[in-house]
C-alpha cells in the first residue's frame, strides 16, 4: 500500500505490486544481523513484484520505500506488549 501511495502522487507509472511473505523459525545464531545469540528468532522473508514501466532508479526508490511502511517498521523495532484483565460488567 505504502509503495502504490508513493508511485500514485509521483506520478509513476506503476500498474501492480504483489507482495509474498514467507515466516519461518531460524537459530538466532545462524543469522548474523542479530543481536540475540541464543534461542530461536522470527525470519520473515518479502518478496515485492511490481509491473509498469518503470525505470531501474524508480524500481530502487519503491524498493527503499517498503522498508519505511508503518508495518515494516513495527516489526523491526522494538516491541512491548503490556496485558492488563479488563473488567466486564455482567
Amino acid at each position: 500500500m505504502t509503495i502504490s501511495l508513493y508511485a500514485r502522487r509521483k506520478g509513476w507509472p506503476l500498474e501492480e505490486v504483489t507482495v509474498l511473505l514467507s515466516h519461518s523459525k531460524i537459530y538466532a545464531a545462524d543469522c548474523a544481523e542479530s543481536e540475540t545469540r541464543e534461542g530461536k528468532i522470527d525470519r520473515i522473508e518479502r518478496e515485492i513484484k511490481m509491473t509498469g514501466q518503470l525505470t531501474a532508479e524508480q524500481r530502487s526508490k519503491l524498493m527503499e520505500i517498503a522498508d519505511k511502511c508503518p508495518v515494516h517498521r513495527t516489526l523491526t523495532s522494538e516491541i512491548n506488549i503490556r496485558t492488563k484483565e479488563k473488567g466486564f460488567d455482567r
